[in-house]
């Protein structure tokens, strides 16, 4: 067996250990900043809204429910990154631009089939092809049926838009426009609204083939689960035109070229 002398086998050691240093000290690769877990929570959820946007027009109550499944999923996720991205101290360029635009992919992903299952009235149905009548599942309350109309669809999808227009024009001038308390109960209440809803496309199917509609237990479910989306839809409305008047009176001279309060 070989053996190299102390002499020696000091003079490899020094020179490995210049190289040893070197890789050591080598900076992590600034790519790698970006992957952490509230990035893959958020991409997560990207990643899930086509099936929330497809599933619920399948007319099938396992695939009905899957999708209200995955939109829960994804309405945690979009908490969840958020808290992690601050605890962990995590918050990246990335990040930012992400999450806001998962939101308003969910938020398009889950209205667009909801305007196409809930915009008709069940005294409609009779007036409908028969392809089209059997997915009609407008929210059902002790007052009649709630149909989402389009201007109901227009209010809250051009609110999302302009606003998105309204912070890039803002930070050009070096404004950053925070989420404000309302903003925030906003997006609650339409998280419940599509929650009752894609709960509903699940119930009403399941109990279309169940033949469930003559039972008392199924009328009084389909009233509470009709009054909670209502209320949460006209609360997300008024939310939605109340915080937009909040952001345009505090921040609308971006568009005058004034001073803006909130300057960063």
């Amino acid at each position: 067996m070989l053996k190299l002398s102390p002499s020696r086998a000091t003079a490899c050691s020094r020179r490995c250990a210049p190289s040893a240093s070197s890789c050591s000290s080598r900076s992590p690769d600034p790519s790698l900043h970006h992957v952490n877990l509230p990035n893959a929570f958020t991409a997560g959820r990207i990643a899930i809204t086509p099936l929330i946007a497809w599933l619920p027009l399948a007319p099938s109550s396992a695939l009905r429910l899957t999708a209200f499944v995955l939109f829960i999923v994804a309405a945690v996720s979009d908490y969840v990154d958020g808290h992690l991205a601050r605890s962990r101290k995590q918050e990246t360029d990335l990040g930012r631009l992400l999450d806001p635009l998962a939101d308003k992919l969910l938020l398009l992903g889950t209205f667009v089939p909801m305007f196409m299952l809930m915009r008709h009235s069940l005294a409609a149905v009779e007036e409908l092809p028969a392809r089209v009548a059997a997915n009609v599942f407008p929210f059902h309350t002790p007052i009649g049926d709630i149909p989402l109309t389009w201007w109901i669809l227009a209010i809250v999808l051009g609110r999302e838009a302009f606003m998105t227009l309204f912070r890039q024009a803002a930070a050009r001038r070096g404004v950053v426009i925070a989420a404000i308390g309302p903003a925030k109960w906003k997006t609650a209440f339409q998280w419940i609204w599509v929650g009752a809803a894609y709960f509903w496309f699940f119930a009403a199917t399941l109990a279309a083939r169940q033949h469930w509609d003559d039972l008392t237990s199924w009328s009084v479910f389909a009233n509470f689960n009709g009054l909670v989306g209502v209320l949460a839809m006209v609360g997300a409305v008024a939310l939605t035109i109340y915080s937009l008047a909040l952001y345009l009176r505090s921040y609308g001279r971006v568009f005058t070229g004034a001073p803006v309060r909130g300057r960063s």
